[in-house]
């Protein structure tokens, strides 16, 4: 009776924990489950291979795994780890070149074709900036500052708060400007 009151117990504690939320998530791993099932083709093997996977329980452990861990990650960190492109790389074709870009884990490594140096964007989580590297060197460009603002590092060592507005980002425009013109 007292293990049955505990499952009662942990089951309804769960079902109030997602309906409660009001945080659903992406579910990014269940929905590329059923993408990739989808992507078969035939309908009929797709029926079949749902009820087999709803069988031998791979789609209830995604879906259990989705809910309760990567979702709570998502949650609390702002990112679920299932979503990341990591080691995707697309070409961007522009009047400049023809760019690379891949996603890392900490960001984007970007190459034009045909030159033999590149760029890296990082991340940096723990106190949410983005750097770019190139040539062995490193320059913090902006870090993130609340929701609705970051502060901006200018060439001369200076920092910049902008507010992620169209006014915000006019007045760094300006300024941007302003010292770029100074230093020709």
């Amino acid at each position: 009776m007292k293990k049955k009151n505990m499952a009662l117990l942990f089951t309804s504690a769960l079902a109030c924990s997602v309906l409660f939320s009001s945080c659903l998530g992406s579910f990014t791993l269940s929905r590329r489950m059923l993408e990739w099932n989808n992507s078969i083709g035939n309908k009929y093997i797709n029926e079949a291979v749902f009820i087999a996977f709803n069988v031998v329980l791979v789609y209830p452990l995604v879906f259990v795994a989705d809910l309760i861990v990567l979702n709570s990650i998502e949650f609390w960190s702002g990112v679920n780890p299932a979503s990341a492109d990591i080691g995707t790389t697309k070409t961007i074709d522009t009047k400049d070149g023809i760019y690379t870009v891949e996603t890392q884990a900490n960001g984007y490594h970007i190459q034009k074709a045909g030159e033999a140096e590149s760029i890296d964007l990082t991340f940096d989580a723990s106190d949410k900036s983005w750097s770019v590297e190139s040539g062995g060197e490193s320059s913090k460009l902006f870090r993130f500052e609340g929701e609705d603002k970051v502060v901006m590092y200018l060439p001369d060592g200076k920092e910049m708060p902008v507010e992620l507005s169209q006014a915000g980002i006019y007045a760094f425009r300006q300024t941007a400007s302003r010292l770029y013109m100074a230093n020709r």
